[in-house]
């Protein structure tokens, strides 16, 4: 199982981080374009969700799979939104995105006095930190044994 790339925006859709680990295939796009195209992309899933849905989705949409990759999603109550695509056999993917907000976004980011809430995250410490979690995670890639 292998995780590709992350993406944190805040409730705006303004990219706030990105992170990528085991992406081989580059889109041709800029960080920038591709960071819209993915935004604009999951803001209509989870639109289509709510209006398609036969019962009240209480989590709305999560993620979604196609027969190359997977992308999961968190949202957070102040609006803060994860993303993060990893291999189709990935599993609890929630709860590693539950992880990165709760242990490395909230400890590493909001408690930052040096951060301004709406700013591009920049903090090695949280680079650090995060990198860490997800190299740690079962998910991240095939381990030899």
């Amino acid at each position: 199982m292998k995780v590709f790339n992350l993406y944190i925006f805040d409730k705006y859709g303004a990219l706030m981080y990105y992170a990528e680990w085991n992406r081989t295939k580059k889109s041709g796009l800029t960080r920038e374009e591709e960071a819209k195209l993915t935004y604009g992309m999951v803001s209509s899933i989870k639109s289509f969700v709510r209006i398609m849905s036969p019962h009240d989705p209480k989590e709305g949409f999560l993620y979604y799979k196609t027969n190359k990759y997977a992308l999961h999603y968190l949202e957070t109550p102040s609006g803060l939104k994860f993303i993060l695509n990893t291999d189709v056999n990935a599993a609890n993917v929630k709860e590693l995105l539950q992880q990165i907000y709760s242990k490395i976004w909230v400890e590493y980011v909001v408690r930052d006095p040096l951060w301004s809430p709406g700013t591009p995250v920049t903090s090695e410490l949280f680079q650090n930190k995060l990198d860490e979690l997800v190299k740690q995670s079962p998910i991240f890639g095939i381990r030899n044994i």
